[in-house]
């Protein structure tokens, strides 16, 4: 980070730039001679060698050498400034300056000098111009980049907009009318997938990796925020953007162009449409701007050199940065300047409109931080064993929902599966008693595999579906609730996977253990789950608890979801059940530290 002493070995797979071929400054002794020379033809030419001489002496005692990592959508606009300061030889603070432009993305030199992430490596430049204050701000948080200075000023803008096809924009209005981050997030919501989202393919990008898509998820979560929704529809929106993130502008772009029975809508930035369509025709992606307003990224200038020389160097070209010429060039390159104007690149033609959009503010640190970490752990992949009631009990009128309790759990079930992705590996047991000979309670359905996953001619999610539409209760059965139980967790504790959400979920109709063979007892079954829960390996159950109205039979369930810091839910009709499958989606946002509300404790 700016020091002098370079090797050239990386310490992971990423240089931002590479080493320039001369030293930082010309020595002393090499100037005299020219100079002398200029003096000698001022006496025959006058003030033309004059003009020579002042150039020469603007520069003082020798170049210094600047190099410049820039995010790659500004770098051209930051290389041609650079390049215009050193052919003019124009000096900056008293120096001339031989700048070095690189492009560097900015997670990748976040994760550099934080020495964090599958691109950390070697950062040695002297000033950093990513293309959000969002990752300085990331990287201030980290203990190696605590000491990276804060940023000197912003040198441009580019609003985070909604992209889409020209011939795509009037279906879109049809859809959810003006452009908004209320009407993207309704077409996101995984919790209504018979909404928006079955005529809108929402195409966001991954907010870990870009700035402008972390700064979409702020500014639609803040205005889900505000319309009163819910931690559960936040969740149902994060669920489903996160499976359909692409990683970069240009995929984005990319998988617009596929056909789909649905119309495609994307997360850009203002100047990532004028540099696709500069590169295509003019107008062929057109920019929607959010009605509620939206946020910039902000391209400020960050000095990461250690020796004063260079950092005052670094200071003179950040401030050449803020010139009318350099402003003139950022604006050419499809950018506004920090006060919003945009030049003639921002332009109905280009698909961009020249007024400059409402700003949102960013939100502090720990929202951004909370909203990140938010998005990291529904990424994780879910590994979930669930275990259906079938006694006699279920065979009961359901409320407020036609048919039985089984008939009212099986198809919640089938409904809920549709909010986990294919790559949730998912499996169903269902339990009374000597389901599978004397004594033993319960009985595998289908096996724990992915969802998408081919089980024989179909898919796992299909077959379980299937399976659930033909439960039935069994008349004479009781509920051995306790044996299933301890079976499952034994299970899943044998085939723990590190790298997934690892749950058993109990669908029952709340009258608890009720085995008239004897079995595991109530106090038995909740020391072993007290006992046998790891933190470092948490295997949760949360307990779905149809109609209980027993109160000793709640308070066992509960106590059952509390030994394994799970949650027991008490629905009482259809709609109720319905929102227990997000908001146990939702709890592995605090797992494995939540308490009974699934909040973090």
């Amino acid at each position: 980070m700016g020091g002098r002493h370079r090797t050239d070995e990386l310490e992971g797979g990423y240089n931002p730039y590479q080493e320039p071929s001369g030293r930082r400054r010309a020595g002393r002794g090499k100037v005299l001679v020219p100079l002398a020379g200029a003096v000698a033809l001022a006496v025959l030419l006058g003030v033309a060698a004059y003009v020579i001489m002042s150039r020469d002496q603007g520069c003082g005692d020798g170049k210094v050498a600047l190099q410049v990592v820039a995010s790659p959508d500004i770098e051209p606009a930051i290389a041609k400034i650079a390049a215009g300061l050193t052919k003019n030889g124009t000096p900056v603070g008293g120096k001339c300056l031989a700048i070095t432009v690189k492009s560097g993305d900015s997670a990748n030199v976040t994760n550099a000098i934080a020495g964090s992430g599958a691109t950390a490596g070697r950062f040695d430049a002297d000033m950093w111009i990513p293309d959000s204050s969002l990752w300085v701000a990331k990287l201030r948080s980290t203990p190696k980049g605590s000491g990276v200075s804060a940023p000197l000023a912003s040198i441009a803008r580019s609003p985070v907009v909604l992209a889409a096809p020209k011939p795509a924009v009037e279906k879109l209005r049809s859809a959810f009318g003006e452009p908004s981050w209320s009407g993207l997030m309704s077409a996101a919501n995984a919790a209504t997938p018979d909404g928006l989202g079955r005529k809108i393919r929402v195409l966001p990008l991954d907010p870990t990796v870009s700035a402008a898509g972390l700064g979409a998820l702020l500014a639609g979560s803040g205005v889900l925020k505000a319309s009163g929704a819910g931690e559960d529809q936040l969740v149902g929106v994060l669920r489903q953007l996160s499976e359909n993130a692409v990683t970069s502008p240009a995929n984005m772009f990319a998988t617009m162009a596929k056909q789909s029975s649905r119309v495609p809508i994307g997360i850009a930035t203002e100047q990532g449409i004028w540099a696709f369509n500069a590169k295509t025709k003019p107008g062929e992606v057109v920019a929607l701007y959010p009605a509620e307003g939206t946020i910039s990224l902000d391209y400020p200038v960050v000095v990461t050199a250690k020796d004063q020389a260079t950092r005052d160097a670094a200071k003179g070209f950040a401030t050449a940065l803020s010139g009318a010429t350099a402003k003139k060039t950022i604006r050419d390159h499809g950018f506004r300047t920090p006060d919003g104007k945009g030049g003639g690149a921002i332009s109905q033609a280009n698909g961009l409109n020249p007024a400059t959009p409402r700003a949102i503010k960013i939100p502090d640190a720990a929202s951004v931080t909370k909203l990140s970490q938010a998005w990291s752990r529904l990424k994780l992949g879910g590994r979930l064993l669930a275990l259906l009631d079938i006694s006699g009990t279920m065979a009961l009128p359901a409320v407020g929902a036609p048919g039985d309790r089984m008939k009212l759990i099986a198809a919640t079930a089938i409904e809920g599966l549709k909010l986990f992705p294919d790559k949730t590996e998912v499996g169903t047991w269902v339990f009374s008693t000597n389901l599978n000979g004397k004594g033993v309670d319960y009985r595998e359905a289908v096996p724990v595999g992915p969802l998408g996953a081919k089980v024989n001619s179909a898919t796992r999610r299909d077959v379980i579906s299937q399976s659930l539409t033909q439960i039935k209760a069994k008349p004479t059965g009781d509920t051995g609730l306790n044996d299933t139980l301890a079976a499952a967790y034994d299970k899943m504790k044998a085939e723990y996977e590190a790298d997934k959400i690892n749950t058993i979920l109990v669908f029952t109709d709340g009258v608890g253990n009720d085995d008239p063979d004897g079995g595991i007892s109530n106090a038995a079954i909740l020391k072993k789950l007290q006992t046998e829960f790891d933190e470092t390996q948490p295997i949760s159950v949360i307990v779905v608890a149809l109609g209980a109205k027993d109160a000793a039979g709640r308070r066992q369930m509960q106590a059952i979801a509390n030994a394994t810091q799970g949650q027991a839910f008490f629905p009482n009709n259809a709609l109720e059940i319905r929102k227990v499958f997000l908001e146990g989606i939702s709890r592995r946002l605090c797992a494995p530290n939540c308490n009974g509300s699934g909040s973090a404790q």
